[in-house]
């Protein structure tokens, strides 16, 4: 029994270095990207005079390309090792993301946009193949404890763009460029430090390049993921607009929303998502996000019916309802994401997970502002049963997935061991 508590010991000390160093990775680009994306607008219309139009067209376009990097970049990781194609993805991020300080016009903006759109998806398909193999024994509150600290590095960087924003000056956004490009090249370097380089899983004969593209209950998963995934604009774009268009609630709001809902998906990612480990948890935890969005979308509509004083408290109580319902609906997305996947395949598995969540985030805007305010208040209950509805699918989804994993076990309700119990996430 002593020999067997030291050798857990030293396992345990052997899979959290891994993991630090990938949560460490994590924060410090994601720091990056909170100074970027903040300001990233206000750059290309102010600084480079590139009219909001051309920006929103070339970032589309960049958009749309991005996604073919996905399922390929998956393939090469598992092919030839995660950290490998993992490193040279976020040593290109650091590249394109420093080439925007030179561009000078449209052609030139939507190059380099789709350049770093591209590497950025195959970043995220490695990442994730390589988060699997770090995952541990508890790969649930090892991705739980990921996703807060990404959360935390946006903040951050949101909160130090707030500073170049408001001198507002060439310099101070050039700088948020170049600060984000330094932070991959960071997190690159505390990877190549503090990550193994995984060699390559065996794979069956029967794999094939594009095997996850037959496989019909993962395929409908990423399907059901990518339109639950609609939630997160539901409070970053939609529930603004409607603030400002259609209450009385005063300006500050805005600012208060945001704030709820980082600090709640802070505070309980951890706590809430390392409940969630297997697929059939995972399921059960998109249903209860569904319902909990059913009760925070009408909340977001009433803001419209009550007094000036009364707007930000409904907004805040709603915005909190939902932010709960954020983090399970994450957690549950990532136990299927990773707990239906072979372990030989988990990049091509990724690849295509962040293919469906990036093409369901590209279409939300249109959807959401198009449907929601056009209806007004109907429109956010329509949108609140239908998040219900979409959690609704996910018990049967998952269990129709793990029915169908090769050594599924007979017995009804039996669970099927975790995919990566034995090194097997990545950070949306």
């Amino acid at each position: 029994m002593i020999m067997r508590r030291s050798e857990k010991r030293t396992d345990d000390r052997a899979t959290s270095g891994p993991q630090r160093a990938l949560i460490a990775a994590s924060f410090v680009s994601r720091v990056g990207n909170g100074l970027f994306n903040t300001a990233a607008m206000l750059y290309f219309t102010l600084v480079v005079h590139l009219p909001a139009v051309q920006v929103g067209a070339g970032l589309t376009i960049a958009g749309l390309c991005g996604l073919a990097a996905g399922i390929p970049a998956g393939n090469l990781a598992d092919r030839h090792g995660a950290r490998t194609v993992w490193l040279v993805s976020v040593a290109l991020q650091a590249v394109t993301m420093a080439a925007f300080v030179l561009i000078d016009g449209w052609a030139a903006f939507t190059l380099v946009a789709t350049l770093d759109r591209l590497a950025a998806t195959a970043s995220s398909a490695a990442g994730g193949a390589l988060v699997a193999r770090a995952g541990g024994e508890r790969p649930a509150a090892f991705r739980a404890r990921l996703r807060t600290y990404v959360n935390l590095g946006v903040v951050a960087g949101t909160l130090g763009a707030a500073v170049a924003i408001q001198i507002d000056t060439r310099a101070a956004y050039t700088a948020l460029i170049l600060a984000n490009a330094a932070s991959f090249a960071g997190a690159g370097l505390i990877g190549l430090l503090g990550v193994p380089d995984y060699p390559p899983l065996p794979r069956p004969a029967e794999h094939r390049r594009w095997s996850v593209l037959a496989d019909r209950p993962y395929v409908s998963f990423v399907a059901l993921y990518s339109a639950m995934g609609f939630q997160y604009q539901t409070v970053s774009l939609l529930l603004p607009i409607w603030l400002s268009a259609h209450t009385d609630a005063p300006r500050w709001t805005v600012a208060a929303v945001y704030a709820v809902n980082s600090g709640v998906c802070a505070l309980l990612q951890s706590r809430l998502g390392s409940r969630v480990e297997t697929p059939r948890q995972g399921g059960r935890a998109f249903r209860l996000a569904g319902l909990l969005f059913l009760v925070s979308c009408p909340l977001m509509a009433l803001t419209a019916d009550v007094p000036v004083w009364v707007a930000p408290v409904l907004a805040v109580l709603a915005v909190g309802i939902h932010s709960v319902g954020e983090v399970w609906e994450s957690s549950g997305g990532y136990a299927l994401a990773f707990g239906l996947a072979p372990d030989h395949a988990q990049g091509q598995y990724q690849g295509l997970f962040g293919i469906g969540f990036n093409a369901g985030q590209a279409l939300a805007p249109a959807a959401l502002t198009g449907a929601v305010l056009a209806l007004g208040q109907p429109g956010w209950l329509l949108l609140g049963v239908f998040f219900a509805a979409l959690g609704a699918a996910g018990p049967p989804v998952a269990a129709w997935a793990e029915r169908s994993r090769p050594g599924a076990p007979e017995a009804p309700g039996a669970a099927r061991p975790q995919t990566g119990s034995a090194p097997v996430e990545a950070d949306r």
